[in-house]
């Protein structure tokens, strides 16, 4: 069994880990509602007209969802640029 300053730590770095899950734990103790946790927000960026035309068919063609492509190689890009340790 761990000890005192085991479970601390732990906690903290969960905290560290999944802050939206305790921000929802608070909102929970706060009104009584468990809100929804893992938000997605909207974004808003500039891209080649004709790109997004290709990629929007190309998508409908694969019966896949835009943003999900997207967030897909935003992650791969991220992993790949992250240091070793981080990984």
């Amino acid at each position: 069994m761990p000890s005192g300053k085991e479970i601390v730590r732990l906690a903290k770095e969960a905290i560290r880990e999944h802050p939206e899950a305790f921000e929802a734990l608070l909102e929970f103790e706060r009104t009584g509602r468990l809100p929804k946790v893992g938000y997605k927000t909207r974004a808003n960026f500039t891209i080649d007209a004709a790109l997004l035309r290709r990629f929007r068919e190309y998508c409908r063609q694969k019966g896949m969802k835009m943003s999900a492509v997207l967030e897909k190689h935003i992650e791969e890009e991220l992993q790949l640029q992250a240091p070793a340790s981080v990984r």
